[in-house]
């Protein structure tokens, strides 16, 4: 087996360690023996979405997001139909903001690729501190850092946890990030992966059962460093019985 891996525009987009995502895809494939392939995409290479099967799409400032948007809007259709399809992908907070109809800066309006359905608008006060989600898909909380100045309106879309602790999509502590088809669209740097290898795990498992069309139990790795890491700021900055009495709840 063996999957491609598609950074795109790695020199605008790579905000508080984003690139770090795609080492964490490429190690955790290598150590279950699957080959994987990574192709870094800059301001005017062509991009065939044929042959992908994970997009990286990291964060970048408002400047660096309004060049990135004009190089999407040229791969606008087959980047929507590469998603609609069940591509798989990972949009980190500049990212995210870029998968949707609209990011109204301070000073003007970014055109998204709407391939989301939700809208970003700027307010004076920037969003910082760790974060905590409850989310749905896993079994453990999901970690990381947020850094916005955006509030972004996510509709009917589905969020991809609660706010535990932290401000996340709008500032007001509920909801943060968005999942969509095999999409997750999140606010959440760090780098997110290396804190959280069940978010990782998912997101392979989604890529290798679209490209091979059958159901895969990837196999199991260490992951005590790694969950001590996520551990760490679930005890640091959660109500870390609340949390789990969630989870109880939820999946018994």
């Amino acid at each position: 087996m063996k999957l491609n891996i598609a950074h795109l525009y790695p020199d605008l987009l790579n905000l508080y360690g984003d690139r770090g995502n795609i080492q964490c895809f490429k190690k955790r494939l290598e150590w279950r023996g699957i080959d994987v392939n990574v192709t870094q995409y800059l301001q005017g290479d062509l991009i065939d979405f044929s042959g992908i099967d994970i997009v990286l799409l990291g964060g970048g400032s408002d400047r660096e997001q309004e060049i990135v948007c004009k190089e999407l809007l040229k791969i606008k259709d087959s980047f929507k139909k590469y998603v609609e399809d069940g591509g798989v992908v990972l949009a980190v907070c500049g990212g995210y903001q870029l998968l949707g109809n609209y990011y109204m800066t301070k000073t003007s309006k970014i055109e998204g690729l709407g391939i989301l359905d939700i809208y970003t608008e700027w307010k004076p006060k920037r969003l910082i501190r760790n974060i905590v989600l409850n989310s749905d898909l896993f079994e453990t909380p999901v970690v990381g850092f947020e850094n916005h100045g955006g509030r972004t309106y996510i509709g009917k879309h589905k969020p991809l946890g609660k706010v535990f602790f932290g401000l996340g999509n709008t500032g007001k502590g509920d909801y943060e990030g968005v999942v969509y088809k095999n999409v997750i669209a999140t606010y959440l740097h760090g780098p997110l992966l290396p804190k959280n290898p069940q978010v990782c795990d998912y997101l392979l498992t989604k890529a290798l059962e679209r490209k091979y069309k059958t159901d895969i139990s990837l196999k199991p790795l260490d992951d005590s460093k790694e969950m001590a890491a996520n551990s760490y700021i679930v005890d640091r900055y959660s109500d870390k019985k609340n949390i789990f009495k969630e989870f109880i709840k939820r999946h018994t």
